[in-house]
């Protein structure tokens, strides 16, 4: 369970500091890309949110990219 947490709290940092333009979109993407398998639920929204990076791999995006791409990265730790 610990590792689930430490994701939920990794994509809460990493999302939040995205959001707030303090972190820039590649770091995001390299980032997302990095991580491992985790259990369903939240392992299917990160598979869904790499799938999303890796099919959108510029740096600079339009408005409506970057707010899907905080839309994926939110998901990774809703509930």
């Amino acid at each position: 369970m610990s590792k689930i947490n430490d994701l939920i709290a990794s994509a809460k940092t990493v999302c939040d500091r995205y959001e707030r333009g303090l972190t820039e979109r590649e770091t995001v993407r390299e980032w997302i890309l990095r991580l491992g398998a985790y259990p369903a639920p939240h392992g299917d929204r990160l598979r869904i949110a790499r799938e999303w990076f890796m099919a959108h791999p510029a740096s600079e995006v339009p408005t409506d990219i970057r707010q899907a791409d905080i839309e994926k990265l939110k998901a990774i730790f809703s509930q």
